[in-house]
């Protein structure tokens, strides 16, 4: 009798093929994976026998307390919270899952113990779309406790649908660092042929020890071939797509740097980037009651009204900035209650910030009545801030300043989150 998780061969009349047998949706199909990542399926009335030739066995873990460490290498610690990039196929299910501890993580990338000692934490077990507000100031605090243990850099791996909105939260709480700390995720679970996983880890390595930057960033593919990573920005950086390699591009700003994956060369493509402070400071607090509406037609004032109670909202508006709010026909009779909603909020005490839809450029609430319009009303342009970025940095401004304080900074440039000055590009997305 054979089960998910044993290695077989299959024979057909053309082939002998040998993998791990895998669960199947279709009753009629017999799934293994093979040796270099990728599934493979037969119909069962094309098999002719099926041979055990090893039945599933429960691997041993390795402590990776128990690696020797170099004394001429530099130490980094990767702090593990889950998702793709610690992910192994379920033989229960034939799905993935998060299921690696931090050693296995270290033992599955042998590579790594070449460029620095490895230690590792495991924080969470947690795909990243269950990540909240308290998941970003757990995570500083580790880095705090890594920090002072003396480590040379820290690496955090990460689920890649969240990955660029926790990287953000976690630059506005670093006030001052004396190391890099990289997030990275991959897009490719690590027991598959395609896995970007060993690659944008061995590559954000070799940036900490190779460089002087500190402060925050991400590491992950810059391109669909295994040729290099990019080391973008904490809060310029966006997931274009939902399963490409290379799907994490910056958005109006140009990556800090890039890692050659087979030289292992670092190129800076930015003269200005954060060095070392003399020491850390956190401040790892953030305010719960912050949400994020995106505008889209046939809204109603009660949307807006729902945050009443929240300290904070950001409005993902269209274009320029925009809401619907005036009444041009009769269809739009409803749009009259809109501005006085957003004023009913923004007098309950919620700071309301606008962002615009379009990933390139920026809010500009001066051109056309209607932002000024919103303005009047009391709404902040939240210039060129991704929303996501918007919504964390809004957080931690009201987790840690006064309302007065916040509506002040939340305009500022604090982390390279806004650029004053946007430049032309004539290929403004990145190919």
């Amino acid at each position: 009798m054979h089960t998910p998780g044993d290695i077989i061969e299959i024979k057909t009349e053309k082939e002998i093929v040998k993998g791990t047998l895998m669960p199947s949706s279709d009753t009629n199909v017999v799934m293994v994976k093979l040796d270099n990542g990728y599934n493979m399926g037969f119909e069962k009335k094309q098999v002719k026998d099926i041979v055990v030739v090893e039945k599933r066995k429960e691997k041993e873990k390795k402590d990776v307390k128990d690696i020797s460490k170099n004394k001429d290498l530099p130490t980094l610690s990767i702090l593990h919270t889950g998702g793709t990039i610690a992910s192994k196929v379920d033989y229960r299910t034939g799905g993935v899952v998060a299921d690696f501890s931090p050693e296995e993580l270290v033992n599955l990338f042998p590579e790594l113990k070449s460029i620095a000692n490895i230690e590792s934490e495991l924080i969470s077990q947690m795909w990243s779309d269950d990540l909240r507000f308290a998941h970003f100031s757990i995570i500083a605090k580790k880095i705090e406790e890594h920090v002072k243990n003396g480590v040379n850099g820290i690496i955090i791996g990460i689920g890649t649908d969240n990955l660029a909105v926790a990287a953000s939260a976690v630059s506005f709480m670093i006030e001052k660092t004396s190391i890099p700390i990289i997030f990275v995720g991959a897009q490719r679970s690590s027991d598959r042929g395609s896995s970007d996983a060993a690659m944008n880890l061995i590559c954000a390595a070799e940036f900490i020890t190779k460089t002087d930057f500190a402060g925050v960033a991400i590491c992950m593919h810059g391109a669909v071939e295994d040729d290099f990573c990019n080391i973008l920005s904490a809060n310029k950086t966006y997931k274009l797509h939902s399963s490409r390699r290379d799907a994490f591009q910056t958005v109006n700003d140009e990556p800090i740097a890039r890692v050659g994956y087979k030289d292992r060369k670092v190129v800076f493509l930015k003269d200005e980037y954060r060095k070392a402070d003399d020491k850390l400071e956190i401040k790892p607090k953030m305010e719960d009651k912050v949400g994020l509406l995106k505008i889209h037609v046939n809204m109603f004032p009660e949307q807006f009204e729902f945050y009443k109670g929240y300290k904070g909202l950001v409005i993902e508006g269209t274009g320029l900035g925009h809401t619907p709010g005036q009444s041009p026909n009769k269809e739009t009779d409803i749009h009259k209650k809109i501005y006085p909603a957003l004023k009913s909020l923004i007098d309950s005490g919620c700071v309301v910030v606008m962002t615009t839809q379009c990933l390139f450029g920026s809010v500009n609430m001066n051109v056309y009545d209607k932002g000024r319009d919103l303005q009047n009303v009391g709404i902040i342009s939240g210039k060129d801030m991704l929303a996501n970025t918007a919504l964390v940095k809004l957080s931690w401004l009201l987790g840690n300043y006064s309302v007065d304080e916040t509506k002040r900074m939340i305009g500022e440039d604090l982390r390279g989150e806004i650029n004053e000055q946007l430049k032309y590009e004539k290929e403004f997305v990145q190919k």
